[in-house]
């Protein structure tokens, strides 16, 4: 972890440097100083409720195994997020497992499930919109590239969890044979959490709460969209809409590589990267990344340092757990 930390931190600084080498600040503060805050606002707004759709998406998911009430749901997404933006490493991710798994009967194991597959659901809903976009919008020949490849890893992700819950006797009896390799006793754990992992899964043997969940994560991906289109209106940009569905495209692309907590870096060069492709000079490109990174980071914080108190957990409390469902 320490060496991911030191990597992340070090690929940071040197996107920091490309997204501010050549600015003048004078002008990004030039821009700053013109921003309107009432548009602002309603980007902070619909930051807000992006937030509260994922905690009743996932509510949703959770529900073949337990009912949680939404309140537990937000407070422990909120929670959850903060961990993803400040622990490296990705470990954070395993912090609305944790915390669902103390606040319920659903194991650790089974929850992160879940976790696969909203990712699986926004991967879906982000390659439709990609798909929409291309037809929409010439694009450079590196999007159009990362969007096939980012299609083929989506396709067998999908193709994976299918097999493990239509075919899971079959799948089972594969993996316990290559896990067979490993010391009796630690094969009988990890395929015990593998059989946990797979009751996540459960929520796609329901075709109709499917379709329901493939729409809340369209209306999920819409919804930052208006974030960022916002964000245009509050800098006097005068780009179409799709022109936020690409910013949006190439800030999720960007924000995958782990860099230092807080995507510091790699989101301001999304931005620019972004924007660029759209005429807007750098000094404004970089001044939309700080005050869009502000105020997304800002409702993290927030949020997450408000429901932390009811929702407590350290590093070694994720892993605890883990290890506990193994035995």
């Amino acid at each position: 972890m320490n060496k991911k930390l030191i990597f992340g931190i070090v690929l940071g600084i040197v996107l920091i440097y490309f997204s501010v080498r050549g600015i003048d600040f004078n002008e990004t503060l030039l821009h700053l100083k013109k921003i309107h805050l009432g548009y602002a606002a309603l980007s902070l707004f619909f930051i807000v409720l992006m937030q509260a759709l994922r905690s009743y998406r996932w509510g949703v998911i959770l529900q073949p195994m337990a009912k949680i009430d939404q309140l537990t749901l937000f407070s422990v997404t909120s929670v959850g997020f903060l961990a993803i933006a400040a622990i490296p490493a990705r470990i954070g991710e395993l912090a609305r497992p944790y915390l669902i798994s103390n606040k319920s009967s659903i194991k650790m194991s089974s929850a992160f499930g879940t976790i696969v597959v909203e990712r699986v659901l926004d991967s879906l809903s982000v390659l439709t919109i990609t798909i929409a976009v291309l037809l929409l919008q010439d694009l450079p020949s590196w999007m159009i590239k990362s969007g096939i490849l980012f299609f083929a890893i989506t396709m067998l992700i999908i193709a994976f969890i299918i097999i493990l819950v239509w075919q899971r006797e079959t799948a089972v009896k594969i993996i316990d044979r290559i896990l067979q390799l490993l010391p009796g006793k630690l094969s009988q754990k990890v395929m015990s959490v593998i059989h946990h992992f797979i009751d996540g899964f459960q929520v796609i043997t329901d075709v109709k709460r499917l379709l329901y969940l493939l729409f809340l994560s369209m209306v999920v991906w819409v919804v930052d969209a208006a974030v960022i289109y916002s964000m245009f209106l509050a800098f006097s940009f005068d780009l179409p809409i799709v022109a936020a569905f690409v910013i949006m495209i190439i800030l999720i692309a960007g924000i995958a590589i782990p860099t230092a907590p807080g995507f510091i870096g790699n989101w301001h060069y999304a931005c620019i990267l972004g924007l660029g492709l759209f005429g807007i000079a750098k000094p404004e490109a970089f001044s939309f990344a700080l005050v869009y990174h502000f105020l997304s980071m800002f409702v993290v914080v927030v949020l997450g340092v408000s429901f932390l108190p009811f929702n407590k957990f350290s590093i070694s409390d994720l892993t605890g757990q883990m290890n506990k469902e193994m035995k």
